[in-house]
């Protein structure tokens, strides 16, 4: 057993910024020599960490990957956009998004990946470029019996705004369905739809917003037998606002999304999205 004691790892844990549980590791693995432990926390990219983690990332980048009938969007957040557009940090977003496509996983943070895992690897990067580096959001589309598309809005060299949409009901072949999947995927970038349909919107959202509703219309003054009716049509646009199929496409208002898909064929539909901008939840 190491000879170390409770005030060792607090001393050592305030040299380093690790975390609690990290500097009593070192410290086992050390045998209770302080500046090993702190080399071995080096080698292990953790010095630092727990200094960094309590500082906002809300920069970063995203890249988006399609690939044989699968779909795949990966970020990882940074603090400052000097980090986030370097050619380090863009090309490890760029090889996750990648990794994800291929392995479809369930957890990409413990994918074996260049000598450790992504978790890890993540951290040493954090400790190399001394910021707050993480691990962000994750989608993976695979399957389905249509097309998937994606888009990357790129601004100060690097993605910004990821998109993944599967359009279903379709033949994966067929150009014009995959046009149309991917002026959809440029449609979500844009318009930032919240649901896909009017179905998937959360009863308890609907009933709040009718509320919120009601009690606008009443302080207008408006009568209360035209109440409902007044609701009700206001409730409509908070759907063209929020669901995406019935949205007015960014490249055409006088059409809807819903009929640029209903154009595909009777069975078509938008069976899901995921749409990640840095620095939104």
């Amino acid at each position: 057993m190491a000879d170390f004691s409770a005030a060792d790892v607090a001393a050592l844990r305030k040299a380093t910024g690790a975390g609690m549980m990290d500097c009593k590791t070192a410290l086992t693995e050390n045998n209770g020599d302080m500046e090993a432990a702190k080399d071995w926390l080096r080698t292990k990219g953790l010095a630092g960490a727990g200094k960094r983690a309590g500082r906002a990332a809300d920069q970063g980048a995203i890249d988006v990957v399609v690939d044989g009938g699968v779909g795949a969007l990966v970020e990882l957040t940074a603090e400052t956009d000097f980090v986030a557009k370097s050619a380090e940090f863009t090309d490890t977003v760029t090889k996750l998004a990648q990794l994800a496509a291929k392995e479809k996983p369930d957890n990409l943070g413990g994918l074996p990946f260049e000598g450790s895992t992504v978790e890890e690897h993540v951290t040493q990067m954090a400790a190399k470029l001394g910021e707050n580096v993480a691990l962000g959001r994750v989608a993976v589309f695979d399957g389905g019996d249509g097309v998937i598309d994606g888009y990357k809005h790129v601004q100060n060299g690097r993605g910004t705004i990821g998109v993944l949409v599967e359009v279903g009901g379709v033949d994966p072949m067929d150009a014009k369905a995959t046009e149309v999947a991917h002026d959809i995927a440029l449609h979500i970038a844009s318009a930032a739809p919240r649901w896909a349909t009017r179905d998937e919107v959360p009863p308890d959202v609907v009933e709040k917003e009718r509320a919120v509703l009601e009690e606008l219309t009443r302080n207008e003054g408006k009568p209360e037998n035209a109440l409902e009716k007044i609701v009700e049509g206001r409730l409509n646009g908070f759907y063209k606002e929020n669901v995406l199929v019935e949205q007015a496409f960014v490249r055409d208002a006088k059409t809807t999304v819903g009929k640029l898909v209903e154009g595909l064929g009777k069975d078509a539909s938008v069976k899901r999205f995921a749409r990640v901008k840095i620095g939104e939840d």
